[in-house]
């Protein structure tokens, strides 16, 4: 009789039954396996504590209440009840708008793509350990990230709503602290909605920067050109998909920043306007956090996209290396050199076989022996040299004609593109200026 199987080997042969159709089924990794205690529980209770949560129909449901309760019933209620102050308007509609700008890309990306496939933690298993670990420690203090612009924002915003309602006393005791309450959570609900869009941007970004300062790192060391072409196309690739997933984000976070720091220039350099700590200082909370947050977008795009292109340079640079040493160096490495023998240095193996032999040789091959050279080595050597040459060349020329890094519409997210952004809005600024108070 057959020896049954242990229950180990029993338990074991359940398991791959289960798991192993799971792999093979037709969408199965449209979200990736993770548990409660794995490097995405911060980031789950952020979202659960936001209600950005659209796992079932139920907290979909619950997120949208919060949503609408918090970003525009409390303020427009906090408008029509009491008398507010005259740079409310441009304060309550920029934080609305921004958060619902934040909580509508949020909510799209979590929902379609998963939390893990949103922040690559399925492909970093392709990575290596530096990347790996430095990932996951990015991933650990961005909260503290978000924490230090979050939390001064609210502390002071805090104090000024406490200040406003002891000095107003529109209601009574209890209802002017629950409406003081009311106020604070949705200003803190409004920023750190925004604040989190943008720094959830900043550690995807902060992801691709580590690859390529791996990649360049590494660069030399690869003799495969095939394989440095692979990897390359595979970081183009995320950054394409990063670029096609945040353009609109980051396109209408640029127009709702600039119309709202310029509707609030043209509101406190108007005739008769008063600008205090007493009056402006919501306003000037708001415009802080607003441009925070776009700059926080701004800087980790053009900061992957500089080390993207950059990689032409340390390209080049390789490329020059292996060429100029490419008679001391392995055609296949250039990072090794040959080691040169005593048969290379003193005479060809042709020569010394002939010698040592006693036979003697006709004046052709005595000729070839004399001077040293083995020239169908040498042949060879440089057939070699020339192909891997060639190859370096199109690497260089390739990663010249194929600049990867953040686009917008097609508009590459770099210094250029950033000097003439300031260009403009800096125009825009005076033009302002000189039509309110008179700056030429």
């Amino acid at each position: 009789m057959a020896e049954a199987p242990s229950p180990s080997a029993a338990a074991a042969a359940e398991v791959a039954s289960v798991s192993t159709p799971l792999l093979r089924r037709r969408g199965s990794y449209t979200r990736s396996m993770s548990h409660a205690r794995d490097e995405l529980s911060s980031f789950r209770s952020c979202l659960r504590w936001m209600c950005v949560d659209h796992s079932d129909g139920s907290s979909a449901v619950a997120s949208w209440l919060v949503f609408v309760l918090l970003a525009v019933v409390v303020p427009a209620a906090a408008r029509v009840a009491m008398p507010r102050g005259p740079y409310d308007t441009e304060v309550q509609v920029s934080l609305t708008l921004s958060a619902a700008l934040a909580y509508l890309t949020l909510s799209s990306l979590v929902r379609r793509r998963g939390l893990r496939r949103l922040l690559y933690l399925d492909r970093l298993r392709h990575d290596s350990l530096d990347v790996r670990a430095g990932y996951i420690v990015q991933l650990a203090g961005s909260f503290h990230l978000l924490a230090c612009f979050v939390l001064p924002c609210f502390l002071a915003d805090a104090a000024y709503k406490v200040f406003w309602y002891c000095s107003n006393r529109p209601f009574p005791l209890w209802w002017s602290a629950a409406a003081c309450a009311l106020e604070m959570a949705s200003w803190m609900y409004r920023t750190a909605m925004f604040l989190m869009a943008c720094v959830l941007f900043r550690i995807i970004c902060f992801l691709q920067i580590l690859r390529m300062t791996g990649f360049a790192r590494d660069f030399g060391q690869c003799a495969d050109v095939a394989d440095v072409l692979r990897q390359h196309g595979r970081i183009r690739d995320q950054l394409r998909r990063i670029s096609h997933r945040y353009r609109r984000f980051i396109l209408f976070c640029l127009l709702l920043v600039t119309a709202s720091q310029f509707s609030a220039l043209l509101a406190a350099t108007r005739p008769r306007a008063q600008v205090n700590i007493a009056t402006a200082g919501e306003l000037a909370l708001c415009s802080m956090s607003l441009v925070t947050g776009l700059l926080i977008c701004l800087h980790s795009a053009a900061k992957i996209t500089h080390k993207t292109q950059a990689i032409t340079s340390v390209a080049a640079a390789w490329h020059a290396d292996a060429t100029i040493n490419s008679l001391d160096r392995d055609p296949e490495n250039p990072r090794t050199p040959i080691k040169a023998s005593p048969h290379h240095s003193h005479a060809s193996p042709v020569h010394l076989t002939a010698s040592s032999s006693g036979e003697e040789s006709d004046d052709d091959e005595s000729s070839r022996s004399d001077d040293g050279l083995d020239s169908s080595r040498f042949t060879s050597s440089f057939h070699a040299t020339h192909i891997s040459y060639q190859k370096r060349q199109a690497l260089v020329t390739y990663l010249e004609n194929n600049r990867a890094g953040i686009t917008v519409f097609g508009f590459v997210v770099d210094r250029t593109w950033l000097h003439a952004l300031f260009m403009l809005e800096f125009s825009l600024v005076m033009w302002l200026l000189g039509k309110t108070i008179g700056i030429s």
